[in-house]
């Protein structure tokens, strides 16, 4: 089965995705409703894994309840918590409940997370793990034993457009599409220049970019972006910005509207973040749709 992303991506058409964050609990009726809100906006919903390395429902389980729902998710799958197997038994049973996109990732440590006496597993890495799925889309698992029913998945895997050295970082997203990744969603860019230098530095690899939008809903919130998450810089005339502005969500939406109408030209889709503030995101792509 293709997915409708891909054919979207492939047809060249504007994909827009969004993360909506699955519950802490086993109740998903606000994921839920924020998610079908969000329906005719979206063309994909982001299910994290455990983001920031918090203990939530598994995102499988909220995959597969989008589906239900008639909603495209993209299933984000990280190799903090599992060990190879593992991580082949949950794609097995993502393909066998309808779930086609995957997000392929390393994961945040333990220690940024709620359960830093947890024991982290990293068996493999985002590059292995994109491996892996190749391997199961060719009808074998990684010992090679046959499989009885061959999952087919449309592969994503992360990226960092501004994060320094870029070489570095160049290098690893090479591995990741020769190891299978057929498209990008990028980290948060708050430098639509830097988006236009890293599309061209990848446009060699033939693959289809989703430039990652962040609502920043407070300066606080912006300084604790440029503190605590490597390869994301908030530039001081944004933080002045919220900080001035009588409400800085309002502001915040108006940041990240005017960031998705710079980025547009340089990507092939938006993937919008909104921390929570689901509903506003219509507001936010409104120009775009």
């Amino acid at each position: 089965m293709i997915s409708s992303l891909q054919q979207k991506l492939d047809a060249g058409e504007f994909v827009i995705t969004a993360e909506v964050c699955p519950p802490k609990g086993s109740d998903c009726g606000e994921f839920l409703e924020k998610s079908s809100n969000l329906r005719g906006h979206v063309d994909c919903i982001n299910v994290t894994d455990n983001q920031g390395a918090n203990m939530r429902i598994s995102p499988l389980a909220a995959a597969a309840l989008l589906v239900q729902s008639g909603i495209e998710p993209i299933f984000q799958i990280t190799c903090r918590d599992r060990n190879r197997m593992a991580l082949q038994s949950e794609l097995l049973g993502a393909a066998a409940l309808g779930v086609v996109n995957v997000l392929a990732l390393t994961g945040d440590h333990i220690s940024f997370g709620d359960h830093s006496q947890a024991k982290p597993v990293f068996d493999l890495d985002s590059v292995q793990l994109l491996k892996t799925i190749s391997e199961l889309g060719e009808g074998r698992d990684l010992a090679g034993n046959p499989l009885h029913g061959t999952p087919h998945f449309y592969v994503g895997a992360a990226a960092a457009p501004e994060a320094e050295p870029f070489p570095l970082t160049l290098f690893k997203l090479e591995k990741k599409v020769s190891a299978g990744a057929r498209f990008f969603q990028t980290q948060a860019i708050f430098n639509p220049e830097k988006m236009r230098t890293f599309r061209d530095a990848v446009s060699h690899l033939n693959v289809k970019i989703i430039a990652g939008v962040l609502l920043l809903k407070s300066a606080g919130m912006a300084r604790y972006v440029n503190a605590h998450i490597p390869g994301l810089s908030v530039p001081a005339s944004i933080i002045e910005e919220l900080e001035s502005a009588p409400s800085p969500i309002v502001k915040g939406v108006e940041i990240a509207r005017r960031l998705v109408g710079e980025l547009r030209p340089f990507c092939d889709g938006l993937h919008i973040m909104a921390m929570g503030r689901e509903e506003l995101i219509p507001e936010i792509i409104k120009e775009v749709r």
